[in-house]
């Protein structure tokens, strides 16, 4: 493997790294919310708002249905926060806010799995709706959780790959630039054998610790 190909291979591998990483947490940290407002304000949740939960589902699900090129090219938020439309930094932006709603239907599915039961306990025991999202929800749906987040941050390492096609940077922009554009065949290989290796470590990763979740409770149980 020459030395240059190499040089390539490791630029682009921390470019991808680094949107991926900052992406995952954003649109963890909007996702999150958004999907327990979901639950709990809809019709039999703890907190039951049917219009609020009627308008943050139409967004969620206009945001969904904008394909990922689209949505990469049509987001402003870009240019307002980080001052370009260009690069890792701006890619971030528009990919956080698209991964965002579907990470919010994986919270809210995962949520919804969690027997009625328990909430109902928690109820009776005078629990208040944000001790039940604290010590019952989010708690019994973690497991499930992991394994949805894992799905999520291997398709938004699909997403920068998108990105990088529009001058964002990471293993899309190479493969694309040097690999598509050069008829170099060394770079394609070697993107795509990055991109399975970094997929596969995170599908590892996501499914151990959701085992070591579900271990550890049903050894306390």
């Amino acid at each position: 493997m020459s030395s240059d190909l190499v040089n390539l291979l490791l630029t682009g591998t921390k470019e991808t790294l680094y949107m991926v990483f900052l992406s995952s947490i954003i649109a963890f940290l909007l996702g999150v919310p958004i999907g327990v407002v979901l639950v709990v304000t809809d019709k039999g949740g703890i907190f039951p708002l049917f219009k609020v939960n009627k308008i943050v589902g139409l967004i969620i699900n206009v945001i969904r249905s904008m394909p990922e090129m689209i949505l990469i090219i049509l987001l402003p938020l870009s240019k307002l926060i980080v001052g370009t439309t260009l690069g890792a930094n701006a890619a971030i932006v528009s990919i956080s806010i698209g991964s965002a709603p579907f990470i919010a239907r994986i919270i809210e599915n995962s949520l919804k799995e969690v027997e009625f039961g328990k909430i109902e306990a928690a109820e009776a025991m005078g629990a208040k709706p944000l001790e039940i999202i604290k010590k019952v929800l989010l708690p019994e749906a973690l497991p499930s959780i992991i394994r949805g987040i894992t799905i999520a941050i291997i398709g938004i390492i699909g997403f920068t790959a998108i990105a990088g096609a529009i001058g964002a940077g990471g293993l899309g922009s190479l493969a694309i630039r040097f690999g598509y554009q050069r008829f170099r065949t060394d770079v394609l290989i070697g993107t795509v054998v990055i991109l399975i290796i970094i997929v596969q470590l995170i599908q590892v990763i996501g499914e151990f610790i959701a085992k070591s979740i579900n271990r550890k409770r049903f050894k306390f149980e």
